[in-house]
């Protein structure tokens, strides 16, 4: 076990040094140092104070740290400066999908292959847990993001790809939720390999973005909605400019220069304490089309982006990619039509049908079972693929890969659109 109030000091401590060298840095007109060089230099210090640690008390008359509780400390510390405290060890376990905090000492935390267990502690009060959260938000994402009394509500994206949702004021404790992205560089081969595509799914999926199709996938939360726009992105050709827009960033296609090496990653910025300076998801697509997109990605539509994004989409950008809530792959369109009403266009009913059977190609629905596949991890699996073939007071559309007998998504119906040989 570690000692958390050591920890909490020598962190304390190490920023202070940390913070120290860098004034002096400054002074002399030095160049700041990068995050990975400030890295090692914490690394550094942590030993200096751990073996200050040591001697002191060595000097007291008490046993000192062993290597292994050194070794300990110096972990948690480093956590504490650079990682996310004592969720870190968390974050590091590739079998951790979920994590739900209900105050700083109720933690609640889901496996790959469906086991749920209660977790230690992650914070030693309420505050603490709060401060926490409040410093992941001032260094994740392209902007400090503010999380206190009149900003209750917080979504990032962490170092490692998770979505961390938080809420504070507005329940009785502080609660946090946390969802892992475990398969970030992530490929339909990939996909066919776990369950979630069939072969002939997988084979349609890739003819639908070699041949630059609109494509909305569909599903509830934690579905895998993400994990499949990802591997759909990863088929686009690598000669490709991609333009991605997001609440909180969280698909990293930059990440990966060797797939996409020309890509623009545009997160919502939200109102500072004072109201001003806000930057919304509408705002930012519409920006994404003055900047030489070969296709844009939109991460989530929630609100009144849909209508912008629509418009993208039959405006020559073909073979955009976006995800949504729903029930089932007919449901969408209900779906989009309810956001295009609450945004500032107020389009009636018909004219977003006309809209979304001009813009979107495909829908394709994936879904989540509390079942266990062979390997014992939750089912995922696309049951549902829906082609748009046109307006007539609706949307109509014609399911071409319809739910199999065990869910998952076999062919049903052709397919009008022309993808090639596939």
């Amino acid at each position: 076990m570690i000692d958390h109030s050591l920890v909490k000091r020598f962190r304390q401590d190490v920023g202070d040094r940390l913070a120290h060298q860098r004034r002096i840095d400054q002074a002399n007109g030095l160049p700041a140092m990068t995050g990975e060089d400030e890295r090692q230099f914490a690394r550094a210090l942590i030993s200096q104070v751990l073996e200050e640690h040591a001697r002191g008390e060595i000097g007291m008359g008490r046993t000192p740290p062993t290597i292994e509780e050194e070794e300990g400390l110096a972990a948690g510390i480093h956590a504490a400066l650079f990682g996310v405290g004592r969720l870190q060890p968390l974050l590091d376990d590739t079998e951790v999908e979920n994590i739900d905090i209900n105050g700083h000492d109720k933690v609640f935390v889901s496996y790959a292959d469906g086991r749920e267990s209660m977790h230690e502690p992650v914070a030693d009060s309420n505050e603490e847990l709060v401060e926490l959260i409040q410093i992941l938000a001032a260094y994740s994402g392209l902007s400090s993001r503010p999380f206190d009394t009149a900003n209750p509500q917080l979504d990032l994206r962490l170092p490692d790809g998770s979505r961390l949702s938080a809420v504070m004021d507005v329940t009785v404790r502080p609660a946090v939720s946390i969802r892992r992205s475990r398969l970030g560089k992530v490929f339909l081969s990939d996909l066919v390999g776990n369950g979630t595509l069939t072969p002939d799914v997988a084979r349609f999926l890739q003819a639908a973005v070699n041949t630059r199709q609109n494509i909305m996938i569909a599903g509830s939360t934690n579905a895998g909605k993400t994990t499949l726009l990802r591997a759909l992105a990863n088929e686009i050709p690598s000669g490709e400019r991609l333009i991605t827009v997001e609440r909180a960033l969280e698909l990293g296609l930059d990440q990966f220069p060797e797939l996409h090496p020309n890509v623009v990653a545009f997160e919502q910025r939200l109102p500072n304490s004072e109201g001003q300076g806000e930057i919304t998801m509408a705002e930012l697509v519409r920006r994404s089309l003055r900047m030489n997109p070969s296709r844009v990605i939109v991460g989530e539509v929630l609100g009144d982006e849909i209508v912008t994004m629509l418009n993208a989409m039959t405006q020559g950008n073909d073979g955009s990619l976006s995800t949504i809530h729903a029930n089932s792959s007919m449901e969408v369109f209900n779906r989009i039509a309810t956001y295009a009403l609450q945004a500032n266009e107020r389009l009636p009913i018909d004219a977003t049908h006309m809209l979304i059977a001009g813009a979107i190609d495909f829908v394709v629905f994936i879904e989540k079972h509390n079942d266990y596949d062979q390997g014992g991890r939750l089912r995922r699996f696309v049951s549902s693929v829906r082609e748009v073939n046109g307006c007539d007071g609706r949307v109509l559309s014609s399911e071409i890969f319809a739910p199999g007998p065990d869910g998952a998504a076999v062919p049903h119906a052709p397919v009008q659109a022309d993808l090639g040989n596939w």
